[in-house]
């Protein structure tokens, strides 16, 4: 199967995208041999200002070619901060910043209507767009803002729009939100519902870096100049990315993997008597719709025009792990929610 048996309709695209239309699978495939190394050009500059954290650059790279979302969850000082603002240079996008705080009201985020007076006395309410007004926004600590600020986020991520009294914002393309988390310190924080955690397409863990890589941060970042990323993608290029990432033809056996997996996760429909006696509650229909997407970016990303399965068990962690909640008793019984998805990948097979 070409590429371009797999063009979907102008009616599903992405919210934000405009209808993808290519002419033939020959333009196809050069355009996707251009974005390809594009993209390992970016992928490359990234992994320039951040050592050590390859995987992560990966993941998070997936998750905006495949139009979503991203979770970072990580200790103070693993560079989260640091990779958003790079990705928005070397991605050419417009990146902005907000730290999420107890007292952060909804209309720091959105904006607000003010009261305006002309030079003729006459009054009218002027919308000033917020910060969420940008292409790339970085929802620094999210879990510290109250529930009703974290919600000011749900129909941004979901529509690409926001509406201010009665009135409908949209957006810019492409839109992403980078959240990051730090999951040591939890006094004062409001958990994320399970709602919006689905709203993100990959929840990315950091971890520390190795001993090679940290000594090479070491001389990189303390030196008399910084590193400093240079653009090499534009927003045009990562939006002709996003759509060719949804032509990318997907094999019926990869479909079934995806389904089968998801299915196994929920304890409503599993088999595994260990996924039943200690899930909760199991991943939704946007988990496998996550997938699908996740593994076409990935195998765009590393230069292939087609998903394959070990696609999908590479990304089945950052997909499931926070859209499944252990019991109670499973969380006595110190069971890991990555346990186990490793343990659900053999109906990949």
């Amino acid at each position: 199967m070409t590429i371009s048996d797999a063009l979907p309709p102008a009616s599903g695209t992405a919210p934000g995208l405009p209808p993808f239309s290519a002419p033939n699978a020959t333009a196809d495939l050069a355009q996707a041999e251009r974005l390809g190394s594009l993209l390992q050009a970016a992928r490359a500059e990234i992994g320039r200002v951040i050592h050590g954290q390859r995987t992560v650059i990966d993941q998070t790279l997936t998750s905006i070619l495949a139009g979503g979302h991203t979770l970072l969850v990580g200790a103070p000082g693993l560079g989260k901060t640091l990779l958003v603002t790079t990705l928005g240079t070397v991605l050419g996008l417009d990146a902005r910043r907000v730290q999420f705080t107890p007292d952060l009201m909804p209309s720091d985020i959105t904006g607000s209507e003010i009261l305006d007076e002309d030079e003729h006395g006459r009054r009218s309410f002027r919308f000033v767009p917020g910060p969420v007004f940008c292409q790339l926004l970085m929802a620094d600590e999210i879990n510290r803002a109250s529930p009703r600020t974290q919600s000011a986020l749900l129909q941004a991520m979901q529509e690409h729009r926001v509406a201010i009294a009665g009135t409908d914002h949209t957006l810019p393309t492409p839109f992403h939100v980078l959240a990051t988390q730090n999951p040591i310190e939890q006094e004062g924080t409001y958990p994320l519902p399970e709602a919006q955690l689905d709203r993100f397409m990959l929840q990315i863990p950091l971890g520390f870096p190795d001993e090679a890589a940290e000594r090479a941060m070491l001389l990189a970042t303390t030196g008399s100049q910084d590193i400093v990323p240079r653009p090499v993608l534009t927003d045009r290029d990562l939006i002709e990315a996003q759509r060719l990432v949804r032509a990318l033809p997907v094999g019926d056996r990869v479909v079934d993997s995806i389904v089968r997996l998801v299915r196994a996760a929920r304890p409503e429909t599993t088999q595994d008597t260990t996924i039943r006696n200690a899930v909760a509650w199991g991943p939704g229909p946007r988990a496998a719709q996550a997938l699908m997407l996740a593994t076409r970016a990935r195998a765009l990303l590393d230069g292939r025009l087609s998903p394959s399965i070990d696609d999908i068990a590479a990304l089945a962690q950052p997909v499931l792990a926070h859209r499944m909640s252990l019991t109670f008793t499973a969380r006595a019984e110190n069971r890991r929610l990555p346990d186990l998805i490793d343990g659900l990948l053999h109906t990949l097979d």
